[in-house]
């Protein structure tokens, strides 16, 4: 599900249907890796945190390494404890009990300064999967801090994000991407992409936008998107937005094989690994602190 890169790149956390795992880029494990040459980071697990099936949706690192992640299926905000699953920080106001309801399908998590400033949720239900009936008008973005709903009637928002000063977020059930004035409560679309837009990140004056097949269900009838393309034009991707003009300009799609992408987050390496279930590597890979590089160099030569 959700993906979170720290502030230099070199942390990178994981949400999957049950945990967190968290790693570090090794930068020196790199040239051992095959084929030569190839890989310029390596990012090898330091530690999972079992948080139990919370539908767990995006994550971010705060301005102090904190890790935050929107927990769906209990309808808050939360970060990490030790003694814990999780350690619920925030919910909306409008979400009266602490129950794994999933009741406004809370999912998208921006953060301004590193601090968590908005979030977007597919309804605002106080009931048990209450946000279903009004799938395709009831998305807000609700302001953090104040607690009130700074837009209404998104069809299935995610995403949100703030950069260069202004409030973006997908609209995902139009297949859109685009600005929310605050001030004025109201969401112009920028761009319209053939796939359910979720996940997304900038550079300069791009946008990368994760793109996904919609699959045929009840949860995704009756969408602007489904209506303005058929099943065979809807495909998964990352695309690249201009945004002074609004146009995709690039496309990386997959024909096969990957049917939904859930986030997208931009990293400085043009090939970076990550393991996982390589046991060789990972038994004979070993990270210390730096004062001890030298002691641990001569060992190393002395037993070999």
């Amino acid at each position: 599900m959700g993906l979170a890169l720290g502030a230099s790149a070199q942390r990178l956390a994981i949400g999957t249907s049950f945990q967190i795992w968290e790693f570090r880029n090794t930068p020196e494990l790199a040239p051992r890796l095959q084929p030569p040459g190839q890989y310029d980071a390596c990012f090898l697990p330091r530690g999972s945190h079992v948080t139990g099936n919370v539908q767990m949706h995006e994550m971010a690192y705060g301005d102090r390494g904190e890790l935050w992640f929107v927990n769906t299926r209990f309808s808050c905000l939360c970060t990490l404890d030790p003694d814990a699953s999780f350690v619920p920080r925030w919910r909306p106001n409008f979400i009266s009990k602490l129950e794994p309801s999933d009741r406004c399908h809370l999912n998208g998590l921006a953060m301004d300064e590193g601090q968590p400033r908005y979030v977007s949720a597919l309804g605002i239900a106080d009931v048990p999967g209450g946000w279903r009936p009004e799938k395709t008008h009831g998305g807000v973005i609700i302001d953090i801090a104040s607690g009130e709903i700074v837009c209404r009637g998104l069809a299935m928002p995610h995403s949100p994000r703030v950069y260069q000063g202004q409030l973006w977020v997908c609209e995902s059930g139009s297949g859109t991407v685009g600005i929310v004035d605050v001030a004025r409560g109201h969401y112009e679309p920028v761009a319209a992409a053939p796939g359910f837009t979720r996940g997304l990140d900038f550079a300069g004056q791009y946008a990368f936008v994760g793109l996904s097949q919609v699959r045929d269900s009840a949860v995704f009838s009756g969408l602007p998107l489904t209506e303005r393309l058929s099943p065979q034009e809807r495909m998964c991707g990352v695309g690249v937005v201009d945004l002074p003009t609004g146009r995709i300009i690039e496309l990386l799609r997959f024909d096969s094989g990957v049917e939904e992408i859930f986030a997208v987050a931009l990293a400085p390496y043009r090939f970076p690994e990550l393991i996982n279930d390589d046991k060789t590597l990972l038994e004979d890979s070993f990270v210390l602190p730096a004062h001890l590089l030298d002691e641990v160099a001569d060992t190393v030569r002395l037993s070999s």
